[in-house]
């Protein structure tokens, strides 16, 4: 823990929201995979047991039904992306922010120290370094973790087009 509190504290200001970023990003991960494994697995087979249960399945009411059970199914396994997506996108940018103000608080101590003081300028620049880490480490995190959960809904999709099959 407390490596953490010196990360941010060397990182300055801009880890903060990463880290709030980060934690909403991964929240919203967690529920998709919570929802993939625990809720629709009861929606598809109540979806399954009503498209089941019709004796009509090829009129064109029973296409009708069938393709809104299949849509409620895919939109369940859709919904929250495009927030992980948004978060992702976040991230590196909160991170070029922390670049830009490490970078502004080393031309600052270069204006009044001039450029023969390393140790003065080495908080700004592990500010601006630190807080590109922590923006490209949410980053790639949810990157992977999101690619790892849409393959997991793209099978699923398909198994629900063989399973729900006129």
């Amino acid at each position: 823990m407390e490596d953490v509190m010196l990360f941010i504290e060397r990182g300055g200001e801009v880890v903060y929201p990463i880290m709030l970023v980060i934690f909403l990003q991964w929240m919203y991960l967690i529920e998709r995979l919570i929802y993939l494994k625990l809720v629709h697995p009861s929606r598809r087979s109540k979806a399954m047991q009503e498209w089941q249960l019709r004796a009509d399945k090829q009129s064109w009411s029973s296409r009708q039904i069938h393709d809104d059970l299949l849509g409620a199914l895919r939109m369940g396994l859709d919904s929250g992306f495009p927030t992980i997506r948004m978060f992702i996108a976040i991230c590196p940018l909160l991170g070029l922010l922390g670049t830009v103000t490490g970078m502004i608080e080393v031309f600052d101590v270069m204006m009044q120290l001039g450029a023969g003081s390393p140790k003065a300028m080495a908080s700004g620049i592990s500010k601006a370094i630190l807080s590109t880490v922590a923006g490209m480490v949410g980053a790639i995190s949810g990157l992977l973790a999101q690619s790892v959960l849409l393959r997991m809904c793209e099978r699923e999709k398909r198994s629900l087009e063989s399973t729900l099959s006129f």
